[in-house]
């Protein structure tokens, strides 16, 4: 990849343009996983200067690393606020927090490089959190790597809610086929089916009806999964947990304006999405989500955390240790995953 010739030049008028762009926080992730590679190009694509102003939190020397890695000219230049980032072709700029040895291996589970994960979203969630960035977008993390480095969260989700001082959020996946969001996600399945109840899936619901709103589809037509097999088929598989669960939230939900359809059989729902019945797939639990969603789309699927106070997207994949460090990772996902952030942000203040 040659910058020069594959960005768009930010120019003198520039000053004043820039200023009505995003200021997005991109955290690196895990920095033995693909994070580092897929943030390299994504930053130096042609699009996205045009839509956001982009600053990595993580680590420069990883960065320089996984330029080399990618071989891509580029200058990778430290900075200590956003403000004082200069979007110029062929530069990334970083808020180096220094927390990775220069030789920590590729593709290996570290503790080291688990808590360097964490403080990269710590900072970027109190930049968001002071106005100093407009949203964030995060490379993959490793649960494993977090847990071993002394936090245990089930994963991004939940950690910038605890960041941001929010009780309840809820996970959104998109891909350019279907968009799904999550009424439940990192507890087992048993535990899953006892936390559904109507407030929660009427909260969850009007999440993604905002966030489908905020995104440009004024009125979207949302489709609610049910729990079992068919959506229970009037009783005949389960035991009524259709009609306690999510029905009432239904009927709430309709009375208020907001065109939420179901329960749905889950199996064919997202056919209904895939073909455009439907703008935004309710499902009850991880798997029920996240198993279509990943056929579909997996390289450009962007996951959102909705419910924050602030904008934050992330890629739908992880850090695929596997092969992390041969400079091969689709950068897809975190180019896709700037471009929802850019939009979905609010104008910067003046």
């Amino acid at each position: 990849m040659n910058p020069s010739t594959n960005l768009a030049p930010t120019g003198a008028a520039g000053a004043d343009a820039d200023a009505a762009i995003p200021l997005i926080a991109v955290t690196m992730g895990d920095g033995a996983g693909i994070g580092p590679e897929v943030v390299v190009p994504a930053l130096l694509d042609q699009d996205t200067l045009r839509r956001c102003r982009p600053v990595v939190i993580g680590d420069a020397e990883r960065l320089r690393q996984a330029a080399r890695l990618r071989g891509v000219s580029c200058e990778v230049v430290t900075v200590a606020t956003p403000g004082e980032a200069v979007f110029t072709p062929g530069r990334i700029n970083v808020i180096d927090l220094g927390l990775l040895p220069a030789d920590l291996p590729w593709g290996e589970l570290s503790p080291v490089a688990g808590d360097a994960a964490y403080q990269y979203v710590r900072a970027a969630a109190e930049l968001a959190m002071n106005g100093e960035v407009q949203g964030i977008c995060t490379a993959p993390l490793n649960k494993e790597a977090l847990h071993a480095g002394g936090h245990v969260f089930p994963g991004h989700t939940e950690l910038l809610a605890q960041l941001t001082g929010v009780e309840e959020v809820s996970m959104m996946l998109a891909t350019p086929t279907v968009k799904v969001i999550h009424v439940t996600t990192h507890i087992g399945l048993i535990d899953a089916v006892r936390k559904i109840e109507p407030g929660l899936v009427e909260r969850t619901v009007r999440r993604g009806h905002e966030a489908m709103v905020r995104a440009g589809t004024p009125e979207p037509v949302i489709g609610v999964c049910g729990i079992n097999p068919h959506a229970g088929e009037n009783g005949l598989f389960g035991y009524g947990e259709e009609e306690e669960k999510i029905v009432p939230a239904l009927e709430v939900l309709r009375a208020d304006g907001i065109d939420a359809r179901g329960p749905l059989p889950a199996d064919t729902a997202f056919f209904l999405a895939g073909r455009g019945d439907y703008d935004l797939i309710v499902a009850m639990y991880h798997d029920q989500g996240h198993g279509p969603v990943k056929v579909l789309g997996l390289e450009a699927g962007v996951n959102l955390t909705v419910g924050l106070p602030v904008i934050r997207t992330s890629v739908d994949h992880g850090t695929a240790f596997d092969i992390a460090g041969t400079g091969t990772a689709d950068a897809g996902s975190m180019i896709e995953a700037l471009r929802q952030a850019a939009e979905m942000a609010p104008t910067p203040a003046r």
